[in-house]
């Protein structure tokens, strides 16, 4: 007879954790309720309160921002734990300690010390534990297990209700807020500030990008109420000056006790540089004190920034860059920076979308960049069909100018092959680009075909 119950026998690999977690609610299923993940967390002996967080919300920009806070914190000799949603490419992105994903040994480490507890919750809840919140709980217990100095967290969905808000973060940070995930949150950007200022927790010091005045009314709301401080892109903290660069942009940027000149950041478009002014800005109300940070340290660290995925550049002839653009507000970043830092001529698009999002208006936004669009598909059921997505495309670009390959696979072939004959375009050989975008998932995916081709 087994030691353990079929449903309590610690998992071996790493594809055992995968497909235990998958088999709990989907991520997309948002409650508005705490009370399971307060219970686990508290079975679990509460790990998410023995370090101190910095949590990130906002409509895009989070896991950036997040990876740059978490890279200058290191480079002040922090250790550190990072959680950020949804991956590229494995679950282990999800939890990173001192800089690297855990391991596939360590994630399913993670997933064994918590487990015991998953199933005593499951029985006292009206309904199991979720996928989301049980990684949640793997992360804020594997911060606590290293244990780290400081934990940098982004929510899911939202704010009030997501299970990461089971911590009370120093710091909230706030990228810009838009409409997204509409279904779950509101239809107005207002309605979806007032579930995302819920991260904002008595005493806390609240980072915030430019936002929309009633987007900013509730955030001053919501600080009023609960006695924290506030500090404002643009008033208290922001970008200087930025230049484009080879392989990324110099700037200068004006934090909330200094200024920091002659940063290089290796990522394109102004959004990171407003990226950068808020990671910047909370790492310093993070430490606290009067004293600025060391020059040095702030150059170097930003100079180490990676966001895959981010316009990220992952192949050459032609040239194949990668973004997880998945609404209209992050395609406008996405086509200003196409605009600020590359010159393709042609640029063909590989898009894949979830059906449940604005595919219409992220289109819409696409269109003056892209020659071409290739309309696909991943791998979830979430994935809208490429043939429903190309009739929705067909009305914005035209009949002439968009193609159907339902695989990935064979979408980017197709639009690497168009890309290389720029003459079909009236542009010249040898200057043209793929850009795939659409979904987290796509690009996540594409990456791993692409990269694996070239023996990544």
């Amino acid at each position: 007879m087994s030691e353990f119950p079929e449903e309590a026998r610690p998992a071996e690999t790493y594809a055992e954790v995968e497909d235990a977690l998958l088999s709990r609610w989907p991520e997309s299923r948002l409650v508005p309720t705490l009370d399971r993940i307060e219970l686990f967390t508290e079975l679990l002996g509460e790990p998410q309160r023995s370090y101190p967080v910095v949590q990130l919300t906002g409509t895009n920009g989070k896991t950036s921002t997040a990876r740059m806070i978490e890279t200058l914190l290191r480079g002040l000799g922090l250790r550190t734990g990072r959680f950020t949603s949804p991956h590229l490419e494995s679950m282990t992105e999800r939890i990173v300690v001192d800089g690297e994903p855990l391991s596939d040994e360590d994630f399913v480490r993670a997933f064994n010390d918590v487990a015991p507890y998953t199933h005593l919750v499951d029985a006292d809840s009206d309904h199991p534990l979720s996928f989301f919140e049980t990684v949640v709980g793997m992360a804020y217990a594997a911060f606590a297990d290293a244990p780290v100095d400081a934990a940098v967290v982004e929510v899911g969905m939202g704010g009030t209700w997501d299970a990461t808000n089971v911590a009370d973060a120093a710091v909230a940070v706030l990228t810009p807020i838009a409409v997204d995930h509409a279904q779950y949150l509101g239809e107005t950007a207002a309605e979806i500030a007032r579930e995302k200022v819920g991260i904002i927790k008595p005493g806390a010091t609240v980072v915030t990008a430019v936002q929309d005045a009633d987007v900013a009314t509730q955030i001053v709301q919501r600080c009023a109420e609960v006695g924290a401080t506030v500090a404002r892109e643009g008033l208290e903290f922001g970008v200087r000056s930025r230049v484009p660069a080879v392989g990324g942009q110099l700037v200068s940027l004006q934090g909330l006790r200094a200024t920091y000149d002659e940063i290089f950041i290796p990522l394109y478009g102004a959004h990171q540089a407003q990226n950068a002014a808020l990671a910047l800005a909370a790492v310093e109300a993070f430490v606290g004190g009067d004293d600025p940070l060391d020059a040095e340290v702030v150059q170097q660290a930003f100079a180490e920034v990676t966001s895959p995925g981010r316009l990220e550049i992952v192949r050459r002839s032609p040239t194949i860059v990668l973004d997880a653009a998945h609404n209209p507000h992050g395609a406008t970043a996405l086509v200003e920076a196409l605009e600020d830092s590359f010159t393709f001529s042609p640029l063909v698009g590989v898009v894949g979308v979830m059906a449940d999002k604005d595919y219409e208006g992220l289109l819409a936004t696409l269109e003056p960049v892209l020659a071409h669009v290739v309309c696909t598909r991943n791998s979830t059921d979430r994935a809208m069909p490429a043939e429903a997505l190309a009739e929705v495309a067909r009305g914005i670009f035209g009949q002439d100018r968009v193609s159907v390959a339902p695989h990935l696979v064979d979408a980017i072939d197709q639009a690497s092959t168009l890309a290389e004959a720029g003459g079909v375009f009236g542009e010249g050989l040898g200057s043209g680009g793929v850009l795939v975008t659409g979904s987290v998932v796509t690009v996540g995916e594409a990456r791993a075909l692409i990269l694996r081709g070239q023996g990544s």
